[in-house]
């Protein structure tokens, strides 16, 4: 139940953001990055309404690997998981796979996200922040079928094949997008943050320099204005129409196995499509596993275009 004490996140409940009306988010391409031999890097940036109510613009920066190839070609859209923010640079957290992909004939792009790269600020609130994700995922889809894109990319995107592929924190942030849009979009996750919110905050305040206590005590004052099963894509599970693979490491030593366990098993006890790849001694980036796991999501990928 939503107890509306202070209704400024009201907004971003997954129920919510499910009506949202995405309004004015576009793309341009900035300042080329490197060329390869098949593809061309570019540095983008998104103008978007985080709070997709207020009307306020904000920015995020981003990188968009465009290949040579002529002809209309499918997308993949890049999620990343968290990054320190005083080693972050454009790109890092997914520039291998989507080189990978790029080289290969796929049309990619990843955002930095609010407080990154040269993006705008991102919000005081450090909740705020997190759901501002799923707003940045919410206006790129949006953005994709708008005629800057299109000039953006050269009008390289055939307009029908997209594909999400995510790592991590940016699991989390896939699947309360496709939970949100409902959308069918293949989506391949390494090793994702699959445990509700909020435990699946609260599992890393160890991290912190205060030990947590801060997210706590601003966890404690979103409690006591909403209910947390809102914002938990968990319990929305059946909203989630997209073919799903996984891959998950032994050695992870941020994500447990067990955890992926579990949710692919949930997923196909609701009869959702997912492939579940547990690979022996891979760590959290997927290494030494890396070459085989990204060769299985080319391979889903091909498989699952229109």
């Amino acid at each position: 139940m939503l107890r509306d004490k202070n209704p400024v996140f009201k907004r971003y409940t997954i129920p919510n953001l499910a009506k949202a009306d995405i309004r004015d988010a576009s793309i341009e391409l900035s300042n080329v990055i490197e060329e390869k031999q098949n593809f061309i890097s570019y540095k983008f940036f998104m103008e978007f309404d985080p709070t997709l109510e207020t009307g306020e613009l904000k920015k995020v920066s981003g990188l968009i690997n465009i290949p040579k190839d002529e002809g209309e070609i499918p997308l993949v859209i890049l999620i990343r998981g968290y990054v320190d923010q005083n080693v972050y640079r454009t790109g890092v957290g997914t520039y291998r796979a989507g080189e990978y992909f790029a080289d290969r004939g796929f049309l990619t792009i990843s955002p930095d996200f609010l407080g990154y790269g040269e993006s705008s600020s991102e919000s005081e609130n450090i909740f705020e922040t997190r759901f501002q994700t799923y707003t940045t995922m919410l206006s790129l889809l949006s953005a994709i079928n708008k005629p800057s894109f299109a000039r953006a990319t050269k009008s390289k995107w055939d307009g029908e094949n997209v594909f999400i592929w995510a790592h991590s924190n940016g699991g989390q942030i896939a699947l309360t997008t496709l939970a949100i849009t409902k959308a069918e979009i293949p989506t391949t996750l390494w090793a994702p943050v699959t445990k509700p919110f909020p435990y699946s905050v609260l599992y890393y305040t160890d991290e912190s320099d205060d030990g947590g206590k801060f997210i706590r005590s601003e966890l404690a004052k979103l409690e006591a204005d909403y209910d947390a099963d809102l914002f938990a894509f968990n319990n929305y599970l059946l909203d989630i129409n997209a073919k799903i693979q996984i891959h998950q490491g032994t050695a992870d030593d941020a994500v447990n196995y067990v955890w992926n366990d579990s949710f692919s098993s949930e997923l196909e006890s609701l009869n959702k499509e997912v492939n579940y790849f547990k690979h022996s001694g891979a760590d959290h980036n997927m290494n030494p596993s890396w070459d085989e796991a990204i060769e299985l999501d080319l391979e889903f990928f091909n498989e699952n275009k229109k």
